[in-house]
């Protein structure tokens, strides 16, 4: 049985964690699956926009314990994550039921959250005597207000889809059968956009967050510029004059 399923329609990248039956923990091969699957979309000009999700009842409830005690698991860390840092085209997470620990850190790699009714978030590895490892101390208290960060990260605790709203970790919580429809609908949303101008939109923003606002203003206006120069931009405001739809050829 396949550890991860791939699918690609319509340039999106279905990405779909497949250990059911323990709730979709990630062992080695499962982390370098999806980061293949994540280096494929970033690769693929047809592809557009990565959709992950967790067969199943759940999500991803991080990495396998059992498994992280092997020899085997040294540096497993050391792929997935690091190209979600470097992906420059949008992926969103269809979460519903566990999604703790490595898979929380999945989700929060992930530029846009849709999470069913029934999902709930925590980082435990403090009640293992560990920290997260997959870059959930720094992600976190970027997407949440830090105060809330720190308790979640300190405790373990876990909180419910509507606490995850309202702390906007998540975007929007829908019925568990409309999680799938509303993350397809979000990316045909995307995919109308201009492709290249999506990817630098995405780098600008993420670069932007650690630099001082002048020097993000900066790159900002340097993207702006290149942009203009595509023969994409030249498309789009021909196609918006003419009451069309664009024809982009992410040049």
């Amino acid at each position: 049985m396949e550890k991860v399923i791939v699918e690609k329609s319509g340039g999106i990248v279905h990405v779909r964690i497949n250990r059911p039956e323990v709730l979709n923990a990630c062992d080695g091969d499962t982390y370098n699956a999806i980061a293949d699957a994540w280096d494929d979309l970033e690769n693929d000009p047809t592809l557009r926009v990565g959709i992950i999700s967790g067969e199943g009842s759940s999500f991803c409830v991080g990495t396998d314990v059992k498994w992280v005690k092997s020899p085997d698991a040294e540096g497993f860390v050391d792929r997935l994550y690091p190209r979600l840092l470097t992906l420059t085209k949008p992926v969103i997470a269809a979460i519903h039921g566990h999604c703790n620990g490595g898979g929380l850190e999945q989700a929060l790699g992930a530029d846009i959250r849709v999470s069913a009714e029934d999902a709930h978030y925590g980082f435990g590895e403090i009640r293992l005597g560990w920290i997260p490892g997959g870059h959930g101390t720094q992600r976190l208290p970027r997407v949440i207000p830090l105060g809330n960060a720190l308790e979640l990260l300190y405790t373990g605790n876990r909180i419910d889809a509507q606490e995850a709203y309202r702390l906007g970790l998540v975007n929007h919580v829908v019925p568990g059968d409309q999680l799938i429809e509303k993350c397809e609908q979000i990316a045909s949303e995307i995919i109308k956009s201009a492709p290249l101008a999506v990817q630098k939109m995405k780098s600008v923003v993420m670069k932007g967050l650690d630099m001082p606002l002048p020097k993000a203003v900066e790159l900002e206006n340097e993207y702006f510029q290149w942009l203009m120069q595509t023969e994409d931009s030249k498309e789009g405001a021909l196609a918006f004059a003419e009451k069309r739809a664009p024809n982009w050829k992410a040049k």
